[in-house]
């Protein structure tokens, strides 16, 4: 039942996450993979160390149904937090048990409440027809889109055709593709913590955005878009003030150089990203400066809700903040009709 309060706004938040629990894979796994699965620190050693008091609606659905109402935030949109780590296996069939045992436990969770709890399940692409057949179970289970890796593994680049025909069959089933920080083969495939000092701020800045664009730029300038023109992406939890200015300095260079190097699309690289990419933000007051003239129907509020620098239970004031300067009707796009329309969603009527 959601609470009435007078004259707020409806808010969906478009990337929020579960918590898995650290042995979850290390129990649940078939006996095949036991030896090699994953295993994280449990809830209670992360909490012992003083590093992340746990919220239940992490792990608890009707929990997290009460902790979305302190919030005022109405529906959110699922990603995982201890599976992101799993897209730098090394391991094809082990990446795909560990995600179809996410996935499963994924739509349980998302049952409780499925007009206001939206999962994005996890896809393993070393081996295409497996990634077709786990996109079109999750599409069946109705979870709302699918997650794969922002940085790939080195021999199949987002560029190659190692994944046209699980772009067609995301296409046809109109299922968004997202694309998540701390996933592939990156810099956070090593764990977090490890490097130490100074170098771990160019990893929380400089390589996260990097990878974000390096992602963005492969997929417009290889022609994906182009070829996939009903296809959706979704670049998750990499902020948005940098997008479009990226996007301007593509459109120049393209432009400039069109005749004498012609790229294999025949519209700007801004265009392409209008028509097919969204982004999430929750902590970006560029961003939010941005969005008064770039980015209104592309760009999607999030709360991050339950990690340490989630914006729960204060997400209104950090909205009024970053988004009180814009209108209300482009206001109203961000923080709901954006990623309402995007994965089919029914807005609520109340908070």
């Amino acid at each position: 039942m959601l609470t009435a309060h007078a004259n707020e706004e409806i808010l969906i938040s478009a990337d929020s996450h579960v918590s898995e629990e650290g042995d979850f894979w290390v129990k649940n796994l078939p006996a095949s993979f036991r030896a090699s699965a994953p295993e994280f620190r449990t809830r209670r050693q992360v909490e012992e160390a003083n590093r992340f008091e746990e919220k239940p609606g992490g792990y608890d659905p009707a929990a997290r149904l009460n902790e979305m109402e302190q919030d005022g935030v109405s529906a959110e949109v699922l990603y995982p937090t201890l599976g992101l780590r799993l897209f730098g296996l090394d391991d094809a069939a082990l990446q795909e048990a560990c995600f179809r045992l996410y996935n499963d436990w994924l739509i349980e969770y998302c049952q409780i409440a499925p007009d206001r709890l939206v999962g994005i399940g996890c896809i393993a692409t070393y081996d295409i027809d497996h990634a077709i057949a786990e996109l079109e179970r999750c599409k069946k289970a109705q979870l709302g889109g699918a997650l794969i890796w922002q940085v790939p593994h080195p021999d199949l680049p987002l560029h190659s055709d190692h994944y046209n025909r699980f772009w067609d069959a995301a296409q046809s089933l109109e299922m968004p593709i997202s694309l998540h920080i701390l996933t592939g083969h990156n810099y956070s495939k090593a764990g977090f913590g490890t490097v130490r000092g100074v170098e771990s701020y160019r990893n929380s800045v400089n390589s996260k955005t990097f990878d974000a664009v390096s992602a963005m730029w492969e997929l417009i300038f290889y022609g994906v878009l182009h070829r996939y023109p009903d296809l959706k992406f979704v670049i998750v939890e990499n902020e948005v003030g940098w997008i479009p200015f990226f996007l301007q300095q593509w459109d120049y260079y393209v432009r400039r150089f069109r005749e004498t190097n012609p790229p294999p699309f025949d519209q700007q690289p801004s265009d392409y990203f209008n028509r097919q990419v969204f982004a999430t933000f929750f902590e970006d007051s560029v961003g939010g400066h941005n969005l008064a003239w770039w980015g209104q129907n592309n760009c999607m509020w999030s709360n991050d809700y339950p990690h340490p620098n989630s914006t729960w239970p204060n997400s209104r004031s950090v909205i009024d903040r970053d988004l009180g300067h814009l209108a209300p009707g482009v206001r109203a796009k961000l923080v709901r009709e954006n990623v309402a329309r995007l994965y089919g969603m029914k807005i609520p009527q109340r908070v």
